[in-house]
């Protein structure tokens, strides 16, 4: 039997929220209606003048893509004309984008990167939308982006779609990690992947080794141990450079994803609440770990809505390989 996205929240709803009315489920659909215009618009980067430069940058200093602009155009506006939205955070836009709604009708704060690793399509390399939904805080009077600086173990629900060899869905709303793959005859994302969890450990791990000799101690180490298999088993490097990419080989095979600082970014290049924490929340909902080589990611108190962070996440047996150097 099929059941699509829209099917399975309202059947979560009505099991574990059986008082609920909607709302949630109907935020939902701007989502999974947003990243199938996107999808629609990457299938044809080659045939259309959708790909490059669209000539500006954004608010971190980064070349915007003419997909960047699209993908956060439609997903601001999926989310828009729904009532519950009351803050939308985009890593393009410097300032969130706000909509005045009683505090009992616009209940969400949505954080999103609206298409990571976007520099790759020129090239078919699989991109992704990552995004966070937290509640409005009932106290919400300060500046907007107040309401979206809340620690990422407050998120009532986080995924991330992936545009590769297929495009999928997968989402947490604090039961379970699920996955569903976009049937192009129906035009709906059918469930395809129920309960992910990701494996004990694994056979990879993913880093950007061209910087190893920026690492500070003790990621050399750790690399070190990994590529001559002091922790029991063989391993092979895979890395994308697509964040969500190498994310999601993650959840489903195993083994470590690793972004640490350098000398260069002390603090970290992935942001904090529409990278780092999202795809932490599904990390720990499928039974892996995420920090940043000290913290659990999802106790980090956020300061600034672009906030960065080093990143880890991945099995236990190779998270916790990494803690006990870290603890030396």
């Amino acid at each position: 039997m099929i059941v699509t996205v829209q099917q399975h929240i309202a059947q979560q709803q009505e099991s574990l929220y059986p008082g609920a009315r909607g709302t949630f489920s109907w935020l939902l659909s701007g989502i999974t209606l947003a990243t199938k215009m996107i999808q629609a618009r990457i299938r044809r980067a080659g045939l259309l003048d959708v790909a490059g430069s669209a000539g500006g940058t954004n608010v971190q200093g980064e070349t915007q893509q003419k997909l960047d602009v699209y993908a956060n155009e439609a997903l601001v506006h999926c989310l828009g004309v729904r009532d519950a939205v009351a803050v939308l955070v985009s890593e393009e836009n410097e300032e969130p984008v706000t909509f005045d709604r009683a505090p009992e009708t616009g209940k969400y704060v949505v954080i999103f990167d609206p298409l990571d690793g976007s520099s790759n399509i020129d090239v078919n390399v699989s991109v992704g939308t990552i995004f966070s939904i937290f509640l409005r805080p009932e106290a919400s009077g300060g500046p907007p982006h107040a309401a979206a600086l809340q620690q990422g173990s407050r998120q009532v629900a986080a995924g991330y779609v992936v545009y590769g060899s297929s495009t999928m869905f997968v989402y947490t709303a604090g039961n379970g990690v699920f996955g569903f793959t976009l049937d192009p005859n129906i035009g709906a994302f059918v469930l395809s992947h129920e309960h992910l969890r990701m494996p004990d450990y694994g056979h990879y791990y993913s880093v950007n080794e061209a910087n190893a000799g920026k690492f500070p101690a003790p990621y050399p180490e750790y690399l070190a141990q990994l590529r001559d298999g002091a922790l029991g088993r063989e391993y092979s490097s895979r890395y994308i450079g697509s964040l969500v990419a190498d994310f999601h080989r993650t959840l489903l095979k195993g083994g470590v994803f690793l972004y640490p600082p350098t000398r260069t970014h002390a603090q970290g290049k992935l942001r904090l609440l529409y990278e780092a924490n999202p795809l932490a929340f599904i990390a720990e909902q499928a039974g892996g770990l995420a920090t940043d080589g000290q913290t659990r990611i999802l106790d980090l108190q956020p300061t600034g809505i672009h906030q960065r962070t080093p990143f880890l996440t991945g099995s236990r047996q190779e998270m916790e390989a990494f803690a006990r150097l870290a603890l030396r």
